[in-house]
């Protein structure tokens, strides 16, 4: 596959200095010699050392170039947070591949559209993973994915016709190809190495392509402004398959020579369990995260002294929680913002202050930069509301088979982020709202158009528009407020949510509440007022709460 990107002779000029020129491999083959007996990885499951790590990556690499794979191509994974992904996707790496991460949580729908878009040679699925048959869904996708060549399941529960990922895993490739092999392979660190998929906010989701460089520099921003050394121990909750657990939780372990200890299914107790046990000592999640700790009964009395920051992301933090955990915890919480094209952008620094915390989203990293302007285009003053753009050198290099819709978010070399926010007189920002239609449940975009999309294919709603609705945890959920045709009999919660589930929607995707009306509050030339709807909705719960 060709890539067409904006890195142009001038713009790899622009910012060579800023770029650390490397990739995931230089540094994982510098924890090697350096700390070869050091626990890199823990999952629920297993334990590598970065020698053992080490030895894997070239074993599956060596294993993927007997199946053919090279350099350029592109290979999913849809894996929870399993050792495996991470010496899949280093192995990939190691041979010249792409990786495309792909959320769990993803069904036919979004599954169908990006592993063909990128025109994946090769998947990897579990056989199941909370109740759900991935191998069956590859199945019923596989017509659509005519590159497809190799289907592999991590599992006891194979199809006769896929491959178990043992068979890659544990057959000793380095017995029947010399690792000579895999040296004589050349990475530039200005190659496209990553494409990971947005939500989707105007029906599609975008391939995001990123490079080598623009990895490893967003992560390296991590290791300045919280001065991690080898000595650090990070934990990942959230989704490899984001960038906030690609970047921060499978690649800066390896890239400081630390250890990362990671969680398939978010639970606090656990966490804290593991704080105990293997002197967890950073995270990065979604705020709710956050907020399930501190409800936890006797959090103060556990000798969790080891972890020393939190970054809390995805939602504003309530000054309330900021206090509640002054008082029960001793680890600093730290505010951030960032997005699938820029990697994490804005965080605050641990000697801000609660109102920096709770008030903003942090000031720009290292080389990157933000501002705010307003409709004319001109800077907007101190702690006014207008666009968010960002530039620098972690910035994505385009989209996926799309450069004209690449070029169209950009203005005089700023990306348009599509958030609105205002900045303060520091160089903080907050952002206040979004012009792009999604909503944020727990950290978790949910893609506003796509699912509107899918309601409107139902054969008796006349329309459909999905609104966000606030949430004490999950800061929002998302309402489905339809109309129905003539004589249809209306739908309830269940049997949307059942229609949702046939059409091959991703759960997490799935509005939580249901409004039914006639008409809805429009503007002159016709256009749906959502804000409107939002507040008419708002108040009829409220109605139904004091009846």
């Amino acid at each position: 596959m060709k890539f067409e990107t904006i890195l142009s002779p001038e713009y790899i000029e622009k910012y060579q200095s800023d770029w650390p020129n490397k990739t995931i491999l230089d540094y994982l083959n510098d924890a090697i010699a350096k700390f070869p007996d050091k626990v890199a990885i823990i999952d629920k499951k297993s334990r590598y050392t970065f020698r053992e790590l080490g030895k894997m990556v070239d074993r599956v690499a060596l294993g993927m170039l007997e199946l053919g794979l090279g350099k350029g191509d592109v290979i999913s994974i849809q894996l929870p947070n399993w050792n495996e992904f991470i010496i899949l996707h280093y192995a990939a790496t190691r041979i010249g591949a792409i990786t495309n991460p792909l959320i769990p949580i993803y069904r036919d729908r979004e599954i169908g559209y990006m592993v063909g878009m990128a025109e994946s040679k090769m998947i990897v699925v579990p056989d199941e993973f909370r109740g759900f048959d991935y191998p069956a869904m590859i199945d019923r996708l596989s017509h659509q994915w005519p590159l497809l060549e190799h289907v592999y399941v991590i599992g006891e529960n194979v199809p006769a016709h896929m491959k178990p990922l043992a068979s890659l895993f544990d057959k000793p490739w380095e017995e029947i190809h010399d690792r000579a092999l895999l040296d004589e392979i050349t990475h530039d660190p200005n190659d496209v190495t990553e494409i990971i998929f947005t939500s989707g906010t105007t029906g599609n989701p975008k391939g995001v392509m990123h490079t080598h460089n623009t990895i490893c520099v967003s992560t390296n921003y991590w290791i300045d402004h919280l001065q991690l050394t080898s000595d650090d121990v990070m934990f990942m909750a959230s989704t490899f398959a984001h960038q906030t657990g690609f970047g921060y939780g499978v690649r800066l372990p390896t890239t400081i020579g630390g250890t990362g200890v990671y969680q398939d299914i978010w639970n606090p107790l656990e966490f804290i369990e593991l704080i105990e046990e293997e002197g967890i000592t950073f995270t990065a999640s979604a705020t709710p995260f956050l907020q399930d700790i501190m409800q936890l009964e006797g959090v103060e009395s556990r000798n969790i002294d080891s972890l020393r920051v939190f970054a809390a992301m995805g939602a504003p933090i309530p000054m309330a929680l900021v206090k509640e955990a002054s008082k029960k915890v001793s680890f600093a919480i730290l505010a951030g913002w960032g997005s699938t094209e820029c990697g994490l952008v804005t965080l605050t620094k641990i000697e801000d202050s609660e109102e920096k915390l709770t008030g903003t989203d942090g000031i720009a990293l290292d080389s990157m930069e933000v501002k705010v302007i307003d409709s004319n285009g001109d800077p907007c003053p101190p702690n006014q509301e207008g666009a968010l753009l960002s530039r620098g050198p972690a910035l994505f290099v385009g989209y996926l088979n799309n450069f004209e819709g690449t070029m169209s978010e950009f203005q005089d070399g700023w990306f348009l982020t599509g958030d609105r926010a205002f900045m303060d007189e520091d160089g903080y920002i907050r952002i206040t709202g979004r012009n792009k239609d999604i909503i944020i449940r727990g950290g978790e975009n949910i893609p506003v158009a796509y699912v509107e999309n899918v309601l409107y294919e139902h054969e008796d709603i006349m329309d459909a528009q999905l609104i966000a609705l606030p949430d004490p945890r999950l800061q929002e959920k998302a309402c489905a407020v339809i109309s129905m045709k003539p004589e249809r009999t209306p739908l309830n919660l269940p049997l949307l949510q059942e229609y949702l589930k046939l059409k091959g929607v991703a759960k997490q995707y799935w509005p939580e509440y249901l409004e039914i009306v006639e008409e809805y509050p429009r503007t002159a030339s016709g256009k749906i007022q959502k804000f409107h709807l939002r507040e008419k909705i708002l108040q009829q719960l409220s109605e139904q709460k004091l009846n």
